[in-house]
């Protein structure tokens, strides 16, 4: 079993692609802690407990606790990461749209995509001697397309030194946020214009202009099969209008809407409203299909400087890109 108390740590750790965490957990592996009062730490928060330092609550200690060694300012720049990934967890809501996650350590990746026509959705019976219906899969003309979203931390170590890391936690927790919201339009944008390889959104536009009925959402819906229409992303516009629609004002969908701010949509799928979508347009999509992220690397922060305590311009970074896995699987109502 591995001493938590003895393990030689330095910034070395931060330049492996697994990630600062991933290397400490290799040396002092979380397993070798069941049934003794540490199970429920990571490697990381072992640290944090062997050199006393409370990140959060009442109690917390200042920014000044990290440094007091050349060990323990090791773990600053992965408290930071954590505290911005916390951020993008609480803003999360690409989990709601994205079916797969797909994390590379470099800065090239071609997706793969399949275009079954409507003769190939269906699984035919197969007569004895007969040869068996294909689906194609093939990688993507074009690589996805990755942004580097992210946050200068503009500050000098003696102006943060004696705050609390509650509070510094609160900002660094701001901009994991700010890096979340950065991410949602990047994935509006690919759900709607395509990830560069032909593949567009189907536009289906509304029977009259400017008005958005019931009829118009189960035209939607049912232009989906064989998938599914399980989320709905709608612009604050057409958000009002969805909400007006007289089959959405009964007494059941008021009762839901006023008990929990969820209003009924069209067969229960899920709505997520942002200023991302452009006004008069509505995205559907089969979340189990439709969208494929990139990460490359996490969040990843300057350690050198972190560390150091050169903190004028330390950068907190995330590099990540989307592509569409199905096509068919995302559609575009326009009203």
């Amino acid at each position: 079993m591995a001493n938590f108390d003895n393990i030689r740590l330095e910034k070395g750790m931060y330049a492996s692609s697994k990630g600062f965490s991933a290397v400490l957990e290799e040396i002092d592996p979380s397993e070798n802690y069941k049934g003794t009062p540490l199970e429920n730490l990571d490697a990381f928060q072992r640290q944090l407990k062997r050199f006393d330092i409370r990140v959060s609550g009442k109690s917390s200690d200042v920014v000044d606790k990290f440094f007091q060694t050349s060990d323990s300012a090791a773990l600053f720049p992965e408290y930071i990461s954590r505290a911005v990934r916390q951020g993008m967890e609480d803003a999360d809501v690409l989990s709601g749209i994205v079916a797969s996650t797909t994390k590379i350590n470099g800065l090239d990746y071609r997706s793969i995509t399949s275009v079954p026509t409507e003769d190939e959705k269906e699984l035919k019976v197969v007569a004895e001697g007969a040869s068996i219906p294909q689906t194609t899969v093939r990688t993507q003309e074009n690589l996805v397309t990755l942004h580097k979203r992210g946050r200068m931390l503009v500050s000098s170590y003696e102006a943060i030194r004696y705050q609390h890391l509650d509070l510094f936690t609160v900002t660094l927790r701001q901009i994991g946020l700010y890096i979340a919201r950065s991410q949602l339009k990047d994935a509006v944008d690919v759900l709607i214009n395509g990830d560069g390889n032909n593949n567009a959104a189907e536009i289906i536009s509304a029977a009259d202009a400017g008005v958005l009925t019931y009829a118009d959402l189960i035209r939607f819906w049912n232009s989906f099969a064989p998938y599914d229409l399980s989320t709905l992303i709608t612009s604050k516009d057409m958000t009002e209008k969805l909400m007006n629609i007289e089959e959405f004002k009964d007494s059941a969908a008021g009762l839901n809407f006023h008990g929990t701010g969820k209003m009924i949509t069209p067969l229960g799928a899920s709505l997520i409203r942002t200023n991302d979508v452009p006004e008069g347009m509505i995205i559907g999509l089969d979340k189990s299909c439709a969208l494929e992220a990139v990460e490359a690397g996490g969040i990843v922060t300057e350690y050198d400087k972190l560390i150091d305590r050169q903190l004028e311009r330390a950068a907190i970074t995330c590099t990540t890109g989307f592509s569409k896995i199905f096509p068919d699987a995302s559609k575009v109502l326009s009203v």
